[in-house]
């Protein structure tokens, strides 16, 4: 999944990052390339969980199920408990095809219990026929799980582990029907109730849910508002960092893979939202 979050990236970079040397990846293929893919394992399902602001969070989300939808051409299942009245400002400037916007499956699951329905329901062959879904979307996780209390861990493992099975599952049905297809990602976006401060994307606090879900979820690409005196110079944009990272991964064993393929995608961005909700991303 972080190689369709490193796609919208590079899409909606800023101009004078454009001509810099980054491989973008080709759009040609329903199978994005590996050269854009963190430190992980590329053969089983990829999941990111995006941390920070739940207003920014959903833009991003929404603006990776519709890249994913309409340029890679992949069907998308995206779950949310309240109504997307609009796109996001960036894809308004760019409004893509109504055709690439039927392949996004919206679904408004009110509670837990409707959610794990919903996703075991994706389990079933009328939900598989004729091409399963690619790209599970979870929007705002905290609103299902809670506060921090024990039996909210306990559901945030039984939903982590649910969404993960469900992806895996998936990846299978795609690799029956096309040896070659990409693995069905998963990205969930969570806003922790620790207020703190992050430095390098880590949390100098700790949050019992979302260490329960850095168990399940391979990276994590964080949200951190900028509020240094670049980002005050910048008047009236939103400045914010965004971090992508690997949990639960060592640095030795991800050299050797890293070694077999190009260049991984830069690890930080710099995020900069206009006033009228416009984004533009530059490499930090």
């Amino acid at each position: 999944m972080a190689d369709i979050l490193t796609s919208v990236f590079r899409t909606f970079m800023s101009q004078t990052d454009v001509n810099k040397d980054v491989t973008v990846v080709p759009h040609s293929d329903s199978s994005v390339s590996s050269s854009v893919l963190l430190p992980g394992d590329s053969s089983v399902s990829s999941s990111v969980l995006l941390l920070g602001d739940s207003s920014v969070s959903r833009s991003l989300l929404l603006l990776s199920a519709v890249m994913a939808a309409s340029e890679l051409g992949v069907r998308v299942v995206f779950f949310t408990q309240t109504q997307i009245q609009s796109l996001p400002v960036s894809l308004q400037k760019c409004v893509p095809s109504p055709e690439s916007l039927k392949k996004i499956k919206f679904s408004y699951p009110r509670t837990l219990g409707d959610l794990l329905q919903q996703v075991a329901g994706l389990h079933e062959s009328q939900n598989t026929s004729p091409t399963p879904p690619s790209l599970i979307i979870v929007d705002r996780l905290e609103g299902f799980l809670g506060g921090n209390h024990s039996e909210d861990q306990t559901s945030a493992a039984h939903l982590s582990a649910l969404l993960c099975d469900t992806s895996s599952f998936l990846t299978q049905i795609l690799k029956q029907r096309s040896p070659s297809s990409a693995p069905c990602r998963l990205i969930a976006s969570f806003r922790s109730d620790v207020d703190s401060e992050h430095t390098g994307g880590e949390s100098s606090a700790t949050d019992p849910i979302l260490d329960v879900l850095d168990r399940y979820f391979q990276m994590r690409c964080t949200l951190d508002r900028d509020r240094s005196y670049e980002a005050a110079a910048a008047g009236l944009k939103e400045l914010w960092n965004v971090y992508l990272s690997a949990t639960g991964i060592t640095e030795d064993a991800c050299t050797k893979e890293r070694e077999d393929r190009p260049a991984a995608a830069p690890k930080e961005w710099q995020l900069s939202i206009s006033p009228d909700g416009s984004m533009e991303f530059k490499m930090a």
